[in-house]
């Protein structure tokens, strides 16, 4: 592939490798640097992408594992905002309860395996249809289904563990 078909196939693909990369990284800086480290490896396979039939999903594939090898250099977990916009109107007391949940929420979901923890950010966080989810990770989409039908039985039980409290 030389350089002007490469342009024309991947840098339209830049913002939403980036949005896809800040949602797993958290942080502006590094997920421009991982984009941008992943167009590097584009570039480095250029030879082997004329055969890549779904080049969007390819380099997302090469963007989530480029994000996966950084958490776990950097042993960073998801740091998501997940608190709701709590009214004024509710007590304070209400307001504390409604972070705690919201934390316990957010470490429930961090602690879930590497796959149902993506599946279910790509999912519910970001949007993503079942189709996309499909195109970005590669899993059948009855696998996308059980992995959410896990990920999420998984959260409720435990959840339900501290309502019981």
């Amino acid at each position: 592939m030389d350089t002007e078909t490469f342009k024309k196939v991947f840098l339209p693909y830049h913002q939403k490798l980036y949005r896809v990369a800040y949602r797993i990284v958290q942080d502006a800086a590094n997920a421009e640097d991982i984009v941008q480290d992943t167009f590097i490896k584009l570039w480095n396979k250029r030879d082997e992408l004329d055969s890549i039939d779904n080049t969007e999903g390819f380099a997302i594939i090469i963007l989530r594992n480029t994000c996966l090898d950084y958490l776990r250099k950097t042993k960073n977990d998801y740091h998501t905002s997940y608190e709701a916009d709590i009214p004024e109107s509710v007590s304070l007391s209400a307001q504390i309860e409604l972070r705690d949940n919201a934390q316990y929420v957010k470490n429930l979901i961090n602690k879930l395996p590497e796959q149902q923890r993506q599946v279910l950010m790509l999912k519910h966080w970001d949007g993503y249809s079942d189709e996309e989810i499909e195109g970005m990770t590669g899993l059948s989409p009855g696998n996308i289904r059980v992995i959410l039908s896990r990920a999420r039985k998984t959260i409720k039980e435990q959840y339900s563990k501290i309502e019981q409290r």
